[in-house]
């Protein structure tokens, strides 16, 4: 088989999945939209929506395990064992069961811990001198990299805000990864990439646009412990490849994530606290309040999610072009943080000037 027929399978196996969801839904929906109607104040939807999509990623994983380079399936079989803790703690959540946001993070932190263990690996450097000494300690290096691959699956999960945001993400970090060990020589990640990015694919016919069937934190989650051990596998076997390049190919969740710690910390709320302040909500925000209306939020939803992406790709991008180059990657990082935080402060202001400038408006008229 080729790549084409492999992905091909995979794609109509989470395709399958997806849709036996979608069919069954009048029997799992009280369970599997339970506490998610929209009422929630992070939500961006109206209605009960099934958030179990995550479980038809995962099944068409596993059949990707027949399809992973043999030069990698050591690695990938553990690797797909590894995210036991946090699927089931997000699934756990999905169905209801109201997992605290903690241990679903300990469950993340659990599964890094099972894929160090199985894999004998972890971060071994980020390509600061003397720092990379320290980390290429083990207690310090497999700390760090408990630390890291958490914060990714909770990245994820905090971005899945809108219509096909973290799984078209999920889709352009992991092209990404697999062009930057194209870059590297090792085709291998090319092969691993293709077949995330189908069972993502699968998942997007139902999510994107109209939202039928959502990720969920069980898909959420797992989609970012294996993207960060994709990165960590790639950073492991080409020690070529910029750490800097791989941050900035993840740039966008990280940031919105540091952001959030920041935000929240700042204004005395617990960080598990969800509030509609993330960059993809001020966006839909500013698309219903310029042009479409709080009534046509099915519209502004996908629609500010296809404004994101080309300001999710171009980190990514230029982390694919500068792969080997860490201190133009560093340059660049700081460049972007500059420019989201400006960006997002900016933005933030001028939509609460127009949304007082439209209320204003309409209460004149009403008057009038």
């Amino acid at each position: 088989m080729t790549i084409g027929h492999e992905g091909v399978i995979v794609f109509l196996c989470s395709l399958a999945g997806c849709l036996l969801l979608y069919w069954t839904k009048s029997f799992h929906l009280g369970r599997s939209a339970r506490g998610h109607s929209g009422a929630a104040v992070q939500s961006a939807h109206r209605n009960p929506t099934p958030r179990i999509g995550g479980v038809a990623i995962g099944g068409a994983l596993l059949v990707s395990l027949f399809f992973a380079p043999a030069s990698m399936l050591d690695n990938y079989g553990p690797f797909v064992i590894s995210l036991t803790p946090v699927f089931l703690a997000g699934l756990a959540d999905d169905l209801g069961y109201d997992v605290p946001p903690w241990s679903r993070l300990l469950a993340a932190a659990l599964s890094s811990i099972m894929a160090i263990t199985l894999l004998q690996m972890w971060i071994p450097r980020v390509d600061i001198p003397y720092v990379d000494a320290v980390v290429a300690y083990a207690p310090v290096g497999i700390l760090l990299t408990v630390f890291a691959t958490s914060g990714v699956c909770n990245a994820f999960n905090l971005i899945d805000g809108l219509n096909g945001l973290s799984a078209g993400t999920g889709v352009m970090v992991a092209v990404g990864i697999a062009a930057i060990g194209f870059n590297a020589g090792n085709s291998d990640f090319l092969m691993l990439s293709m077949l995330l990015v189908a069972a993502l694919a699968g998942f997007l016919v139902f999510n994107f646009p109209f939202g039928k069937l959502f990720l969920g934190d069980a898909g959420a989650y797992s989609l970012g412990h294996i993207l960060a051990w994709f990165a960590i596998l790639l950073v492991t076997r080409k020690p070529e490849v910029a750490t800097w390049a791989v941050l900035l190919v993840f740039f966008w969740p990280v940031a919105d994530t540091l952001f959030a710690i920041y935000r929240r910390t700042r204004a005395g709320r617990k960080l598990g606290q969800p509030d509609r302040l993330h960059f993809h909500q001020l966006i839909m925000r500013s698309i219903e309040i310029l042009w479409l209306g709080r009534k046509r939020r099915h519209i502004a939803n996908p629609l500010a999610t296809l404004v994101m992406m080309p300001f999710i790709a171009i980190p990514i991008v230029t982390g694919v072009v500068f792969w080997n180059n860490p201190l133009m990657c560093a340059v660049l990082l700081v460049i972007y943080v500059f420019l989201f935080v400006g960006t997002y402060v900016g933005g933030k202001e001028f939509v609460k000037w127009r949304f007082n400038k439209v209320r204003a408006a309409r209460m004149m008229s009403t008057t009038a």
